[in-house]
């Protein structure tokens, strides 16, 4: 209330509440040293204001700063707050907020002087409130509104890869997000996860499956003009924070009722049984784009909207590292080819090489059909980040129960996962293999024994080393494809585009692979002599071709589709997703039928295209067509091109879906 005549401020003792990302706002005008600046939500007895960490003050405080943490400020400064700064959602929504002014912390003008206040040193008279969430489960998400704020609590089945978008149409500043899926055991459907990197590289760049996931101050994104309960997900926020496996001990959540719960629940969980559904990096098509094409043009600016099929070899030359855009084009679905997988991995299954870690081989030659297929009893889970979440030790009697149930076959697990350790793996548990599929009709026994014995690699790869099946192609595309003035192929589907099994062996190399590679050559700190080729797709046994022909008959692209289904999990790719998509649809759902035909007529068995699928093609022959292309560039020369939508157009100003 004095602030604006007075110069000189009593000390100040309050507690974290919210954290915002770092920000960087330097410019090639501006010389700063150190143009970096930080928000802390901080609060007394009193209530909660904001407190900004400026320039060379950040890389010294921001990482010793803490939600939770106590703070004693001495001579600081007092400012008008800037109006649009974002807000966080508190815990506690009696708090009084004073959004007009803001606490500075600056080297100068004044040297402002903080220090930590160790946390069994603070005492109760000083009144500083507690730090409070406001954790949902999944089976509460459906009922939440747009934009709600929330905390989340889950265990990792599906983690993407780290990719890039530009802040603006052709600026040069990008967002680092990943994917990834979480669940709780309240509901079949996980957490649907959208985590923008938030100054916490050590957090985002080790995510995995099967590790406990808590993100703070996310946010609802749904779009209510469709299906509601297949757009919901989560975002992060600027002051979203994230923790997983070694961060999670001392944090103020771990007293929180609903993450108890969630411990508890993983108690009763198998090990084999979550490790069946777990996938990381490859393609994530998510979210979907909308069912109707003006609905997609409210979310993007309507003069870039549409590109010519003759500009995608300069949007793709545009791309940058990991930079990943969604691109409309206008064209006539002309030509369709099935492309099946390599057969590296039978070939490599004839001769195998010598192996640093021979368990894993020796685990999986000893499996047979019947090892797959049959259910066995699920243990109980003990491991030390539920020790460190509830902040309690087991007694030697609790240690002997857990330590007894070791049969061969987990002995045997324990040597194939030998590489984790403590520090870096949450989830120690100890239990036998077994499939259990929920949706039982969905894939038979058979399908499941085809994908355990297929082997390590299910990559498709050009159309030189694939194997090429029934192709279908219009009788203008027979008319024309020798006469193009332009023919772009761009149809390739590389190893780093494939969802891949996830391995613990491994882990290290997998996560590497599916984060940005260092601009500077850094040392590998694992050991492995293992391709990412070689890991088990997640999805298909192959791919489809599909050419577009400019509506001017003189241009045309080869693109791909990915037919993704996971038979183990069929959350993670939702054939349904797409089924007004009618070609799309028949693509998706014809894979997961070959991928049982393949486990009966054998690996190199042709699957010509359905009738369904040339049916919906001849549907479209000759018709103008909008195809929503997703663009990532991989790096070196490699830039995926996936078919994500065809929407058709009926009238000059109406385009209605497929």
């Amino acid at each position: 209330m004095t602030w604006r005549s007075r110069v000189h401020f009593q000390p100040l003792l309050v507690r974290v509440l919210h954290k915002s990302r770092l920000r960087y706002y330097g410019k090639p005008d501006k010389k700063l040293d150190m143009p970096y600046q930080a928000y802390f939500e901080v609060a007394d007895g009193s209530g909660m204001m904001s407190m900004v960490l400026w320039n060379s003050l950040c890389p010294e405080w921001y990482n010793s700063m803490k939600v939770g943490t106590v703070l004693l400020l001495e001579q600081y400064a007092i400012k008008t707050s800037y109006p649009f700064k974002t807000q966080p959602t508190p815990g506690d929504s009696q708090m009084k907020r004073f959004a007009t002014i803001e606490i500075s912390l600056n080297v100068r003008d004044p040297p402002t002087k903080i220090s930590i206040i160790p946390e069994e040193m603070v005492k109760p008279e000083w009144g500083l409130p507690e730090v409070k969430y406001r954790f949902i489960t999944r089976s509460e998400l459906d009922d939440l509104p747009n934009n709600h704020s929330c905390d989340v609590i889950g265990l990792v089945t599906f983690v993407g890869r780290a990719e890039r978008a530009r802040k603006r149409e052709h600026g040069e500043d990008f967002w680092l997000y990943r994917w990834a899926h979480a669940i709780d055991g309240t509901s079949d459907q996980p957490f649907i996860l959208e985590l923008f990197a938030t100054s916490q590289p050590d957090v985002f760049e080790h995510i995995h499956p099967m590790t406990y996931l808590v993100c703070t101050q996310m946010r609802v994104v749904r779009d209510i003009t469709e299906n509601p309960s297949r757009t919901i997900y989560l975002t992060t926020s600027n002051e979203s924070q994230m923790f997983i496996t070694g961060w999670h001990k001392g944090q103020p959540y771990t007293k929180d009722a609903k993450v108890k719960n969630f411990i508890q629940w993983t108690k009763t969980q198998s090990e084999a049984d979550q490790m069946k559904k777990t996938v990381i990096g490859g393609y994530y098509p998510f979210p979907r784009p909308p069912n109707n094409f003006l609905r997609y043009c409210k979310n993007n600016k309507v003069e870039s909207i549409l590109k010519a099929i003759g500009e995608m070899g300069r949007e793709i030359e545009d791309l940058h590292y990991r930079e990943h855009k969604r691109i409309a084009i206008q064209g006539i679905i002309s030509a369709i080819r099935y492309i099946r997988c390599s057969n590296a991995a039978e070939d490599a299954s004839r001769v195998e090489p010598a192996q640093k870690d021979t368990s894993q081989s020796v685990e999986s030659s000893a499996m047979s059909k019947e090892d797959c297929v049959r259910k066995r009893k699920t243990r109980n889970l003990q491991n030390k980040e539920v020790k460190s979440l509830l902040g309690g030790h087991c007694s030697p009697g609790e240690q002997h129960q857990h330590q007894a149930p070791l049969t061969k076959s987990s002995v045997k697990r324990k040597i194939t996962h030998g590489l984790r350790t403590d520090t870096e793996h949450l989830n120690e548990f100890q239990h036998e293999d077994f499939v259990q599929d929920k949706n039982g009709q969905a894939v038979s026994e058979s399908l499941q024994y085809c994908a355990d014995q297929e082997g390590m690699s299910d990559i498709p790869e050009t159309e030189e080393t694939g194997r090429t099946c029934d192709s279908w192609q219009s009788d203008l595309w027979a008319q024309v494809k020798d006469k193009l003035m332009k023919y772009l192929h761009h149809s390739t589907v590389f190893p780093e585009s494939i969802p891949r099994k996830f391995d613990y062996v491994h882990k290290d190399l997998l996560m590497q692979q599916y984060n940005l590679h260092a601009a500077v050559h850094q040392p590998k700190e694992y050991r492995s002599d293992k391709n990412i080729s070689e890991f088990k797709s997640a999805s298909g046994l192959g791919y489809y071709e599909v050419t577009v022909l400019g509506i001017n008959h003189d241009v045309a692209i080869d693109v791909a589709f990915l037919p993704l289904f996971c038979p183990e999990d069929t959350h993670l790719f939702r054939i349904e997703d797409i089924q007004n998509d009618k070609l799309l649809s028949c693509m998706s759902c014809i894979s997961a039928c070959q991928q049982k035909a393949s486990s009966n007529g054998g690996i190199h068995d042709m699957f010509p295209l359905s009738s369904e699928i040339v049916k919906a093609a001849m549907d479209l022959d000759g018709k103008h067509v909008v195809c929503i292309l997703d663009v990532c560039h991989l790096g070196d020369d490699k830039v995926e091109v996936f078919l994500s939508k065809i929407y058709k157009t009926v009238e000059p100003d109406v385009l209605d879906p497929v």
